[in-house]
């Protein structure tokens, strides 16, 4: 069964750290209602008022009516609602922890790959001490190769012979 609220349980800041500058306004707003909600709350007592039955039972002629009234009084019970929201909310975080784990597992990866990339790039010679088999070495996918790939200056693929245009539709053979 819920229990009446003291205090807020909110942590206000930490949430104004995570929302979106566009919807600082909103979360303004549904604060101040929070609070409103909050104090109004707080305002009255968590048990009801005691009453003195005994002076009503001298002041009430009719016999009987006064007992029937504490009966129905003391027996009320105002019962505060079942908590029916925390578990599908528990279920849809513990969704969410996936999906999270499984981003921080890919980043990093990588984060891996990547920083392979930098540690081959900063182990290559800088460009201004290398020579043309230094950069055939490092890049044999873009250097010049006259032995084993002769090329025609400007040595771009679409000068060199036997180059077909991707843009062009392929030749009908009429």
């Amino acid at each position: 069964m819920a229990k009446r609220i003291s205090k807020s349980s909110v942590n206000w800041a930490a949430l104004a750290e995570r929302v979106p500058p566009e919807q600082k306004a909103s979360l303004a707003v549904f604060k101040v209602k929070s609070d409103g909600y909050l104090r109004r709350v707080l305002a009255n007592p968590p048990e009801p008022p005691k009453i003195n039955w005994a002076q009503y039972k001298q002041v009430v002629p009719i016999p009987g009516m006064v007992d029937t009234f504490q009966k129905q009084y003391e027996g009320l019970k105002i019962p505060y609602p079942a908590d029916t929201q925390t578990a599908k909310v528990e279920a849809q975080w513990a969704e969410i922890k996936k999906s999270i784990e499984a981003f921080i597992n890919s980043s990093n990866a990588n984060i891996a790959s990547y920083q392979n990339e930098i540690n081959s790039t900063k182990a290559l010679l800088p460009y201004d001490q290398m020579t043309m088999e230094d950069f055939r070495d490092a890049y044999p996918d873009q250097a010049l190769d006259p032995i084993n790939k002769p090329t025609f200056w400007p040595h771009t693929p679409d000068e060199q012979i036997g180059y077909e245009d991707p843009d062009k539709p392929a030749h009908s053979g009429h």
